[in-house]
């Protein structure tokens, strides 16, 4: 058996489209979709993300802008600014980059961000109304994840669904998502006994550790969907995903590249996201529904 790879660039491409017409709809009700981006400090990486975000945002003729504070920042500071951007009207989505410096507050940052502008889905407020199935914003790579299931028509439903990693930005809410989808789900991490044998189970294997090469062919039921979330430099400035690709496809029926799979997805889902609460906010949201709402 030979895994097809899927292309999520290729499906982010397609979602982008839709998320065109979707904005010039809006622009023709005279709302321009606009997202905010708050770096603090010189991140390389992050910064390489933010200018992609931007990219990103132009591309379907959304408005971005980006504030860079000095990594000295205060706590205050940035909840201030964080504030500002609440009440400002032509700002429908806010997204603070990771990492932020020591010893600022990741959490009270994301706390402060108005539930109804965070796009990223982090908020307490949004992380609930996910348990309970009815969340406003999905975390954008989740639901990446599940946008790729959907057009490669994975059957959810009833399947096996196995998630190795347990982050809050991925792994639990990777687990929600499935488990609302009607999956049976099992969540591994590196407590995990025999991680092998609970991996081998899953018809459906999504893989969000960081680490590089974790999970083997010989770890993968044989037919089943893998999906690797991980990007990892290797120090030859390769990247690598979590799952050793060459062995995991020789026995999966599909599996994520990296690059090229889940990440393209994640940006995607982001404009997604500004979009719907640009919607919302236009009084549109009832009237442009498609499969990507």
């Amino acid at each position: 058996m030979s895994a097809r790879p899927i292309d999520g660039k290729a499906i982010a491409q397609e979602l982008r489209a839709e998320l065109a017409v979707r904005v010039e709809r809006l622009r023709e009700a005279g709302v321009v979709p606009g997202l905010a981006v708050v770096i603090v400090g010189e991140d390389p990486a992050s910064r390489v993300y933010v200018r992609n975000k931007a990219l990103a945002c132009e591309s379907i003729g959304m408005r971005s802008e980006v504030h860079a504070l000095p990594a000295d920042s205060s706590q205050e500071r940035v909840l201030s600014f964080v504030r500002r951007l609440n009440d400002d009207p032509a700002v429908h989505g806010i997204l603070v980059q990771m990492p932020l410096p020591k010893p600022l507050d990741k959490r009270a940052v994301i706390e402060a961000i108005a539930p109804d502008k965070d796009v990223d889905g982090f908020h307490y407020h949004n992380v609930g109304a996910l348990v309970a199935g009815d969340a406003n914003f999905y975390p954008c790579t989740p639901w990446g994840v599940m946008k790729i299931l959907e057009h490669e028509a994975i059957p959810v439903e009833g399947a096996h669904a196995v998630v190795v990693g347990r982050s809050d930005i991925v792994g639990k809410p990777m687990a929600m998502l499935l488990v609302n989808a009607g999956a049976t789900v099992t969540v591994c991490h590196s407590k995990t006994r025999d991680l092998g044998a609970m991996t081998r189970q899953g018809d459906i294997l999504v893989v969000a550790t960081g680490r590089a090469g974790l999970v083997t062919g010989s770890m993968v039921k044989p037919g089943a969907v893998v999906i690797d979330v991980g990007v990892n430099r290797l120090p030859d400035g390769k990247l690598a995903g979590d799952v050793d690709y060459a062995s995991a496809s020789a026995v999966a029926s599909r599996i994520t590249p990296v690059p090229g799979g889940v990440g393209p997805m994640t940006i995607a889902m982001l404009l997604a996201n500004t979009v719907k609460a640009a919607e919302r906010v236009a009084g549109l949201a009832a009237k442009m529904e498609t499969r990507i709402a």
